[in-house]
């Protein structure tokens, strides 16, 4: 007999059911039985990079700093360059301007208090005046003569000289350069009573050869030019030998050529030495015949007195002009050679 109550359902009758998942089309679906069973917690994070920086980039930000370091070197250097032209720039054009002011006023407007930096009135004829009132177109002929001259004699003694102390051979060359160079250690006014005394006996007072003739010294050129001849490569010189140049021919066929830009920097600072000569010519000048320029210069401050600047200021900026003109074109040439040289070379 069994101990089952009847009225309890057995386990065995019951069927067993099946839960069938759902798919995401509404259908069912076989029930997952095997894998491993599903975790509701949060996705795990990507894995960061290592925060040490490698070596390259190490040296990249290194690399970086110093350009910017440089930079800012460099920048410092640009300004504090601006700086100084603008500096050098205002020294040099304040007092320029203030002649060219002076030289368009009249008498009242130079002394008037405070300073007027624009000329009121406008006195143009200022010029005029300086042109017609110590002759002045013969004081400048004087002076282009001497000039000429001079800048003729020294260019050729000087190149002439110190080719010869350069790539000639002699007993004694290098005491007689020295001796040469050493007059340069003496100032003109030193040697002003000697050369008085040898120009009078000459009979060479009131004449170009008076003025001319003790100007003529050399030692600046012949130093200047004998250091550059020097520097010029020697392989060219011997070719020149090797095809039979002469002495003339190597210096007018090679060296010169090579030699330009210092040739003309000669040229231009002996012309504007001897454009501005004034002790010398004045006291060999006893007329306005041979004086040059800037002996007319203090003829017109002497008729004028101490106080008119106006003319003064205008005979002046006159006579400067025919030196800055020299200085253009010669400054134009000197460019050319460099830039000549540095293309070839």
């Amino acid at each position: 007999m069994s101990n089952t109550d009847p009225t309890t359902p057995s386990t065995a009758a019951i069927p067993a059911t099946t839960t069938t998942p759902r798919t995401s089309a509404g259908t069912t679906g076989p029930a997952r039985t095997t894998g491993p069973a599903r975790t509701t917690g949060p996705a795990p994070l990507p894995s960061r990079p290592d925060p040490t920086p490698s070596t390259d980039e190490v040296e990249k930000d290194r690399a970086r700093r110093r350009a910017r370091k440089q930079a800012n070197g460099l920048l410092g250097v640009k300004v504090v360059s601006y700086l100084g032209a603008l500096l050098a720039a205002l020294v040099i054009a304040l007092p320029l301007y203030f002649v060219v002011v002076t030289s368009f006023k009249t008498h009242p407007d130079i002394y008037s208090d405070p300073i007027s930096w624009i000329p009121h009135p406008f006195a143009p004829e200022n010029y005029s005046y300086v042109w017609n009132e110590v002759d002045f177109g013969q004081f400048l002929r004087n002076s282009v003569v001497i000039t000429a001259v001079l800048t003729v004699v020294k260019v050729v003694l000087g190149v002439l000289s110190a080719y010869a102390f350069a790539f000639l051979r002699f007993p004694g060359r290098n005491v007689l350069f020295l001796l040469v160079v050493g007059t340069l250690m003496v100032p003109n006014e030193i040697t002003i009573i000697s050369n008085y005394a040898a120009v009078a006996q000459l009979g060479w007072r009131d004449s170009f050869p008076g003025i001319i003739v003790p100007l003529a010294g050399v030692a600046f050129g012949t130093y200047l030019m004998r250091n550059h001849f020097l520097s010029l490569p020697t392989e060219i010189m011997e070719a020149a030998t090797m095809d039979g140049a002469g002495f003339l021919r190597t210096l007018f066929r090679v060296v010169l050529p090579m030699s330009w830009p210092t040739l003309m920097a000669f040229v231009l600072i002996t012309a504007v030495t001897e454009w501005n000569q004034y002790l010398w010519p004045f006291l060999m000048s006893d007329t306005g015949r041979v004086a040059p320029l800037q002996v007319g210069l203090t003829l017109l401050q002497n008729n004028e007195g101490p106080t008119n600047w106006g003319p003064v200021m205008a005979g002046t900026l006159l006579a400067s002009i025919p030196m800055i003109v020299i200085f253009l074109l010669l400054q134009r040439s000197m460019i050319k050679g460099l830039t000549a040289g540095a293309v070839k070379g």
